[in-house]
Protein backbone atom coordinates (compact mmCIF):
# COMPACT_ATOMS: atom_id res chain seq x y z
CA UNK A 1 0.00 0.00 0.00
CA UNK A 2 1.20 3.52 -0.76
CA UNK A 3 1.90 6.01 1.94
CA UNK A 4 -1.10 8.21 2.79
CA UNK A 5 -0.86 11.86 1.88
CA UNK A 6 -0.77 14.28 4.84
CA UNK A 7 -3.95 16.19 5.55
CA UNK A 8 -4.10 19.93 6.10
CA UNK A 9 -4.67 21.16 9.65
CA UNK A 10 -7.88 22.93 8.60
CA UNK A 11 -9.34 19.83 6.93
CA UNK A 12 -8.33 17.62 9.86
CA UNK A 13 -10.06 20.01 12.26
CA UNK A 14 -13.14 20.17 10.03
CA UNK A 15 -13.56 16.41 9.53
CA UNK A 16 -12.84 15.49 13.18
CA UNK A 17 -14.90 18.47 14.37
CA UNK A 18 -17.99 17.41 12.39
CA UNK A 19 -18.01 14.06 14.18
CA UNK A 20 -17.63 15.93 17.48
CA UNK A 21 -20.51 18.23 16.49
CA UNK A 22 -22.89 15.35 15.77
CA UNK A 23 -21.88 13.62 19.02
CA UNK A 24 -22.80 16.82 20.86
CA UNK A 25 -26.09 17.05 18.98
CA UNK A 26 -27.00 13.57 20.19
CA UNK A 27 -26.07 14.23 23.84
CA UNK A 28 -27.69 17.69 23.73
CA UNK A 29 -30.93 16.43 22.21
CA UNK A 30 -31.05 13.68 24.83
CA UNK A 31 -31.46 16.29 27.57
CA UNK A 32 -34.51 17.71 25.75
CA UNK A 33 -35.84 14.23 24.93
CA UNK A 34 -35.72 13.29 28.62
CA UNK A 35 -37.96 16.29 29.29
CA UNK A 36 -40.27 15.32 26.39
CA UNK A 37 -40.48 11.66 27.49
CA UNK A 38 -41.29 12.84 31.01
CA UNK A 39 -44.48 14.31 29.51
CA UNK A 40 -45.24 11.73 26.76
CA UNK A 41 -44.43 8.51 28.65
CA UNK A 42 -45.34 9.95 32.05
CA UNK A 43 -41.88 9.10 33.45
CA UNK A 44 -41.06 9.70 37.09
CA UNK A 45 -37.77 11.40 38.12
CA UNK A 46 -36.58 7.92 39.20
CA UNK A 47 -37.11 6.61 35.63
CA UNK A 48 -35.76 9.76 33.97
CA UNK A 49 -32.44 9.52 35.79
CA UNK A 50 -31.66 6.13 34.24
CA UNK A 51 -31.71 7.47 30.67
CA UNK A 52 -28.73 9.75 31.24
CA UNK A 53 -26.95 7.21 33.42
CA UNK A 54 -27.24 4.30 30.95
CA UNK A 55 -25.86 6.63 28.27
CA UNK A 56 -22.87 7.30 30.54
CA UNK A 57 -22.38 3.57 31.29
CA UNK A 58 -22.07 3.04 27.54
CA UNK A 59 -19.67 6.00 27.26
CA UNK A 60 -17.45 4.57 30.02
CA UNK A 61 -17.30 1.17 28.29
CA UNK A 62 -16.71 2.79 24.89
CA UNK A 63 -13.95 5.13 26.09
CA UNK A 64 -12.00 2.25 27.64
CA UNK A 65 -12.53 -0.42 24.95
CA UNK A 66 -12.11 1.84 21.91
CA UNK A 67 -9.13 3.57 23.53
CA UNK A 68 -7.40 0.17 23.80
CA UNK A 69 -8.43 -0.70 20.24
CA UNK A 70 -7.08 2.58 18.82
CA UNK A 71 -3.56 1.70 20.02
CA UNK A 72 -3.90 -1.70 18.30
CA UNK A 73 -5.62 -1.10 14.94
CA UNK A 74 -5.23 2.64 14.47
CA UNK A 75 -7.03 5.87 15.29
CA UNK A 76 -8.85 6.22 11.94
CA UNK A 77 -10.51 2.76 11.96
CA UNK A 78 -11.79 3.23 15.51
CA UNK A 79 -12.93 6.75 14.63
CA UNK A 80 -15.19 5.27 11.90
CA UNK A 81 -16.46 2.36 14.04
CA UNK A 82 -17.51 4.69 16.88
CA UNK A 83 -19.49 6.99 14.59
CA UNK A 84 -21.29 4.00 13.04
CA UNK A 85 -22.21 2.82 16.55
CA UNK A 86 -23.83 6.04 17.58
CA UNK A 87 -25.48 7.07 14.27
CA UNK A 88 -27.18 3.70 13.64
CA UNK A 89 -28.22 3.36 17.28
CA UNK A 90 -29.66 6.86 17.28
CA UNK A 91 -31.72 6.20 14.14
CA UNK A 92 -33.17 2.93 15.49
CA UNK A 93 -34.03 4.51 18.86
CA UNK A 94 -36.48 6.87 17.12
CA UNK A 95 -38.81 3.89 16.56
CA UNK A 96 -38.92 2.37 20.06
CA UNK A 97 -42.03 2.56 22.20
CA UNK A 98 -40.75 1.35 25.57
CA UNK A 99 -38.28 2.69 28.11
CA UNK A 100 -36.37 -0.61 28.32
CA UNK A 101 -35.68 -0.70 24.54
CA UNK A 102 -34.71 2.97 24.61
CA UNK A 103 -32.23 2.29 27.45
CA UNK A 104 -30.57 -0.61 25.57
CA UNK A 105 -30.03 1.58 22.51
CA UNK A 106 -28.74 4.45 24.66
CA UNK A 107 -26.02 2.08 25.91
CA UNK A 108 -24.95 1.30 22.31
CA UNK A 109 -25.06 4.98 21.36
CA UNK A 110 -23.08 5.85 24.49
CA UNK A 111 -20.34 3.36 23.53
CA UNK A 112 -19.89 5.14 20.21
CA UNK A 113 -19.91 8.58 21.81
CA UNK A 114 -17.53 7.62 24.62
CA UNK A 115 -15.11 5.93 22.24
CA UNK A 116 -14.95 8.68 19.68
CA UNK A 117 -14.02 11.64 21.87
CA UNK A 118 -10.67 10.46 23.36
CA UNK A 119 -9.66 8.84 20.06
CA UNK A 120 -10.43 12.03 18.12
CA UNK A 121 -8.42 14.22 20.50
CA UNK A 122 -5.52 11.73 20.35
CA UNK A 123 -5.51 11.69 16.54
CA UNK A 124 -5.59 15.47 16.23
CA UNK A 125 -2.98 16.04 18.96
CA UNK A 126 -0.57 13.70 17.15
CA UNK A 127 -0.98 15.51 13.83
CA UNK A 128 -0.46 19.12 14.98
CA UNK A 129 2.80 20.92 15.81
CA UNK A 130 3.43 21.56 19.56
CA UNK A 131 3.03 25.36 19.45
CA UNK A 132 -0.48 25.06 17.97
CA UNK A 133 -1.61 21.75 19.49
CA UNK A 134 -3.46 23.07 22.53
CA UNK A 135 -5.34 25.72 20.56
CA UNK A 136 -6.39 23.27 17.84
CA UNK A 137 -7.66 20.71 20.38
CA UNK A 138 -9.75 23.38 22.15
CA UNK A 139 -11.11 24.51 18.76
CA UNK A 140 -11.95 20.86 18.05
CA UNK A 141 -13.84 20.74 21.34
CA UNK A 142 -15.63 23.98 20.38
CA UNK A 143 -17.58 21.98 17.79
CA UNK A 144 -19.33 20.50 20.84
CA UNK A 145 -20.90 23.91 21.52
CA UNK A 146 -22.10 24.17 17.90
CA UNK A 147 -23.61 20.69 18.26
CA UNK A 148 -25.37 21.63 21.50
CA UNK A 149 -26.65 24.81 19.86
CA UNK A 150 -27.97 22.76 16.93
CA UNK A 151 -29.56 20.36 19.44
CA UNK A 152 -31.25 23.24 21.27
CA UNK A 153 -32.56 24.69 17.97
CA UNK A 154 -33.83 21.31 16.73
CA UNK A 155 -35.45 20.65 20.11
CA UNK A 156 -37.08 24.09 20.19
CA UNK A 157 -38.47 23.97 16.64
CA UNK A 158 -38.88 20.23 15.95
CA UNK A 159 -39.84 18.38 19.17
CA UNK A 160 -42.95 20.47 20.07
CA UNK A 161 -44.33 20.23 16.48
CA UNK A 162 -43.07 16.89 15.15
CA UNK A 163 -42.06 14.89 18.23
CA UNK A 164 -38.78 13.66 19.69
CA UNK A 165 -38.58 10.84 17.12
CA UNK A 166 -38.06 13.34 14.29
CA UNK A 167 -35.25 15.00 16.24
CA UNK A 168 -33.43 11.66 16.68
CA UNK A 169 -33.76 10.81 12.98
CA UNK A 170 -32.23 14.17 12.07
CA UNK A 171 -29.15 13.52 14.20
CA UNK A 172 -28.72 10.03 12.73
CA UNK A 173 -28.94 11.23 9.10
CA UNK A 174 -26.46 14.07 9.56
CA UNK A 175 -23.99 11.73 11.29
CA UNK A 176 -23.77 9.60 8.14
CA UNK A 177 -22.40 12.64 6.29
CA UNK A 178 -19.59 12.90 8.84
CA UNK A 179 -18.94 9.19 8.33
CA UNK A 180 -18.55 9.76 4.58
CA UNK A 181 -16.04 12.58 5.15
CA UNK A 182 -14.08 10.54 7.67
CA UNK A 183 -13.16 7.85 5.13
CA UNK A 184 -10.74 10.34 3.50
CA UNK A 185 -8.97 11.03 6.80
CA UNK A 186 -5.44 9.57 7.06
CA UNK A 187 -4.33 7.87 10.25
CA UNK A 188 -2.00 9.51 12.77
CA UNK A 189 1.57 9.73 11.39
CA UNK A 190 2.96 9.03 14.87
CA UNK A 191 0.82 5.88 15.18
CA UNK A 192 1.87 4.65 11.72
CA UNK A 193 5.55 5.01 12.69
CA UNK A 194 4.89 2.47 15.49
CA UNK A 195 3.17 -0.10 13.27
CA UNK A 196 6.15 -2.47 13.29
CA UNK A 197 6.42 -2.54 17.09
CA UNK A 198 2.84 -2.70 18.38
CA UNK A 199 2.46 -3.96 21.92
CA UNK A 200 -0.28 -6.11 23.40
CA UNK A 201 -3.35 -4.55 24.97
CA UNK A 202 -2.30 -5.87 28.39
CA UNK A 203 1.16 -4.27 28.04
CA UNK A 204 -0.47 -0.94 27.24
CA UNK A 205 -2.83 -1.14 30.22
CA UNK A 206 0.07 -2.01 32.55
CA UNK A 207 2.12 0.88 31.17
CA UNK A 208 -0.62 3.43 31.89
CA UNK A 209 -0.54 2.36 35.57
CA UNK A 210 3.26 1.89 35.71
CA UNK A 211 5.31 3.98 38.14
CA UNK A 212 6.33 6.45 35.43
CA UNK A 213 2.72 7.36 34.52
CA UNK A 214 0.70 6.56 37.65
CA UNK A 215 0.74 10.19 38.87
CA UNK A 216 -0.87 11.70 35.74
CA UNK A 217 -3.21 8.68 35.44
CA UNK A 218 -4.52 9.10 39.00
CA UNK A 219 -4.75 12.89 38.64
CA UNK A 220 -6.59 12.73 35.29
CA UNK A 221 -8.93 9.96 36.48
CA UNK A 222 -10.07 12.04 39.46
CA UNK A 223 -10.38 15.23 37.40
CA UNK A 224 -12.32 13.49 34.62
CA UNK A 225 -14.61 11.85 37.20
CA UNK A 226 -15.43 15.16 38.91
CA UNK A 227 -15.87 17.11 35.65
CA UNK A 228 -18.07 14.48 33.96
CA UNK A 229 -20.06 13.84 37.17
CA UNK A 230 -20.94 17.53 37.45
CA UNK A 231 -21.42 18.16 33.72
CA UNK A 232 -23.90 15.35 33.09
CA UNK A 233 -25.59 15.90 36.42
CA UNK A 234 -26.15 19.57 35.60
CA UNK A 235 -26.50 19.81 31.81
CA UNK A 236 -28.58 16.69 31.10
CA UNK A 237 -31.05 17.98 33.66
CA UNK A 238 -31.11 21.67 32.63
CA UNK A 239 -34.38 21.53 30.61
CA UNK A 240 -35.97 19.31 33.27
CA UNK A 241 -34.77 21.62 36.07
CA UNK A 242 -36.46 24.52 34.28
CA UNK A 243 -39.66 22.44 33.99
CA UNK A 244 -39.54 21.54 37.68
CA UNK A 245 -39.04 25.22 38.51
CA UNK A 246 -42.45 25.90 36.90
CA UNK A 247 -41.58 26.97 33.34
CA UNK A 248 -43.38 25.45 30.33
CA UNK A 249 -41.55 23.08 27.96
CA UNK A 250 -41.28 25.79 25.27
CA UNK A 251 -39.94 28.34 27.81
CA UNK A 252 -37.48 25.79 29.21
CA UNK A 253 -36.08 24.98 25.76
CA UNK A 254 -35.82 28.70 24.95
CA UNK A 255 -33.88 29.52 28.15
CA UNK A 256 -31.52 26.54 27.74
CA UNK A 257 -30.87 27.71 24.15
CA UNK A 258 -29.75 31.09 25.53
CA UNK A 259 -27.47 29.39 28.05
CA UNK A 260 -26.00 27.20 25.30
CA UNK A 261 -24.93 30.27 23.29
CA UNK A 262 -22.40 31.09 26.04
CA UNK A 263 -20.49 27.88 25.33
CA UNK A 264 -18.84 29.26 22.17
CA UNK A 265 -17.08 32.26 23.78
CA UNK A 266 -16.04 29.87 26.59
CA UNK A 267 -14.23 27.68 24.06
CA UNK A 268 -12.74 30.52 22.03
CA UNK A 269 -11.38 32.33 25.09
CA UNK A 270 -9.83 29.07 26.35
CA UNK A 271 -8.33 28.41 22.88
CA UNK A 272 -6.72 31.88 22.92
CA UNK A 273 -5.40 31.56 26.48
CA UNK A 274 -4.15 27.96 26.44
CA UNK A 275 -0.97 28.64 24.46
CA UNK A 276 -0.29 31.84 26.39
CA UNK A 277 -0.87 30.82 30.01
CA UNK A 278 -0.59 27.03 29.68
CA UNK A 279 -2.96 24.13 30.24
CA UNK A 280 -2.73 23.72 34.01
CA UNK A 281 -3.61 27.25 35.12
CA UNK A 282 -6.29 27.89 32.52
CA UNK A 283 -7.95 24.59 33.49
CA UNK A 284 -7.84 25.60 37.17
CA UNK A 285 -9.30 29.07 36.49
CA UNK A 286 -12.14 27.76 34.30
CA UNK A 287 -13.02 25.03 36.80
CA UNK A 288 -13.18 27.56 39.65
CA UNK A 289 -15.50 29.63 37.43
CA UNK A 290 -17.62 26.50 36.88
CA UNK A 291 -17.87 25.82 40.62
CA UNK A 292 -18.99 29.37 41.40
CA UNK A 293 -21.54 29.39 38.55
CA UNK A 294 -22.98 26.03 39.67
CA UNK A 295 -23.50 27.35 43.18
CA UNK A 296 -25.30 30.51 42.01
CA UNK A 297 -27.42 28.57 39.49
CA UNK A 298 -28.64 26.27 42.24
CA UNK A 299 -29.48 29.15 44.59
CA UNK A 300 -30.98 31.47 41.92
CA UNK A 301 -34.42 32.75 42.91
CA UNK A 302 -35.16 34.93 39.87
CA UNK A 303 -35.19 34.35 36.11
CA UNK A 304 -32.45 36.95 35.45
CA UNK A 305 -30.09 35.35 38.00
CA UNK A 306 -30.95 31.87 36.70
CA UNK A 307 -30.09 32.85 33.11
CA UNK A 308 -26.91 34.73 34.10
CA UNK A 309 -25.60 31.86 36.24
CA UNK A 310 -26.59 29.34 33.54
CA UNK A 311 -24.70 31.26 30.85
CA UNK A 312 -21.59 31.57 33.06
CA UNK A 313 -21.87 27.85 33.82
CA UNK A 314 -21.85 27.10 30.08
CA UNK A 315 -18.96 29.52 29.46
CA UNK A 316 -16.60 28.18 32.13
CA UNK A 317 -17.56 24.50 32.08
CA UNK A 318 -17.20 23.97 28.34
CA UNK A 319 -14.01 26.03 28.21
CA UNK A 320 -12.60 23.70 30.89
CA UNK A 321 -13.62 20.63 28.84
CA UNK A 322 -11.66 21.96 25.86
CA UNK A 323 -8.51 22.44 27.93
CA UNK A 324 -8.88 19.00 29.54
CA UNK A 325 -9.07 17.30 26.13
CA UNK A 326 -5.85 19.08 25.13
CA UNK A 327 -4.14 18.32 28.45
CA UNK A 328 -4.92 14.57 28.63
CA UNK A 329 -3.14 13.09 25.53
CA UNK A 330 -0.02 15.15 26.31
CA UNK A 331 0.62 13.09 29.46
CA UNK A 332 1.48 9.87 27.57
CA UNK A 333 3.82 8.62 24.79
CA UNK A 334 2.42 7.60 21.39
CA UNK A 335 2.41 3.84 22.11
CA UNK A 336 -0.09 4.21 24.99
CA UNK A 337 -1.60 7.64 24.27
CA UNK A 338 -5.06 6.42 23.21
CA UNK A 339 -5.07 3.81 26.01
CA UNK A 340 -4.17 6.46 28.61
CA UNK A 341 -6.71 8.96 27.25
CA UNK A 342 -9.42 6.29 27.01
CA UNK A 343 -8.72 4.84 30.47
CA UNK A 344 -8.90 8.18 32.29
CA UNK A 345 -11.91 9.32 30.24
CA UNK A 346 -13.64 5.99 31.02
CA UNK A 347 -13.10 6.58 34.73
CA UNK A 348 -14.67 9.99 34.19
CA UNK A 349 -17.68 8.48 32.46
CA UNK A 350 -18.40 6.55 35.66
CA UNK A 351 -19.00 9.99 37.15
CA UNK A 352 -21.46 10.59 34.32
CA UNK A 353 -23.43 7.58 35.55
CA UNK A 354 -23.79 8.92 39.08
CA UNK A 355 -24.45 12.60 38.23
CA UNK A 356 -27.89 12.12 36.59
CA UNK A 357 -28.77 9.41 39.15
CA UNK A 358 -27.98 11.80 41.99
CA UNK A 359 -30.18 14.57 40.60
CA UNK A 360 -33.08 12.19 39.92
CA UNK A 361 -32.87 10.60 43.37
CA UNK A 362 -32.61 13.88 45.28
CA UNK A 363 -35.28 15.61 43.15
CA UNK A 364 -37.67 12.70 43.83
CA UNK A 365 -37.09 13.29 47.55
CA UNK A 366 -37.78 17.02 47.13
CA UNK A 367 -34.21 18.06 48.01
CA UNK A 368 -33.68 21.67 46.89
CA UNK A 369 -31.63 22.45 43.79
CA UNK A 370 -29.40 24.69 45.90
CA UNK A 371 -28.22 21.57 47.78
CA UNK A 372 -27.90 19.50 44.58
CA UNK A 373 -25.81 22.11 42.75
CA UNK A 374 -23.67 22.71 45.84
CA UNK A 375 -22.62 19.04 45.59
CA UNK A 376 -21.47 19.66 42.01
CA UNK A 377 -19.63 22.79 43.17
CA UNK A 378 -17.69 20.73 45.75
CA UNK A 379 -16.85 18.04 43.16
CA UNK A 380 -15.35 20.64 40.81
CA UNK A 381 -13.26 22.14 43.63
CA UNK A 382 -11.91 18.62 44.36
CA UNK A 383 -10.76 18.44 40.71
CA UNK A 384 -9.04 21.82 41.12
CA UNK A 385 -7.16 20.58 44.20
CA UNK A 386 -5.95 17.47 42.30
CA UNK A 387 -4.62 19.55 39.41
CA UNK A 388 -2.83 21.97 41.74
CA UNK A 389 -1.20 19.16 43.75
CA UNK A 390 -0.48 16.53 41.06
CA UNK A 391 -0.67 18.27 37.70
CA UNK A 392 2.29 19.34 35.55
CA UNK A 393 2.41 21.92 32.77
CA UNK A 394 2.59 20.44 29.23
CA UNK A 395 2.49 23.64 27.17
CA UNK A 396 4.30 23.23 23.84
CA UNK A 397 6.03 20.00 24.87
CA UNK A 398 7.06 17.66 22.04
CA UNK A 399 4.99 14.46 22.14
CA UNK A 400 7.10 11.34 22.73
Amino acid sequence: MGKQQPISQRKLLGVAGLGWLFDAMDVGILSFIIAALHVEWNLSPEEMKWIGSVNSIGMAAGAFLFGLLADRIGRKKVFIITLLCFSIGSGISAFVTSLSAFLILRFVIGMGLGGELPVASTLVSEAVVPEKRGRVIVLLESFWAVGWLAAALISYFVIPSFGWQAALLLTALTAFYALYLRTSLPDSPKYESLSAKKRSVWENVKSVWARQYIRPTVMLSIVWFCVVFSYYGMFLWLPSVMLLKGFSMIQSFEYVLLMTLAQLPGYFSAAWLIEKAGRKWILVIYLIGTAGSAYFFGTADSLSLLLTAGMLLSFFNLGAWGVLYAYTPEQYPTAIRATGSGTTAAFGRIGGIFGPLLVGTLAARHISFSVIFSIFCIAILLAVACILIMGKETKQTELE
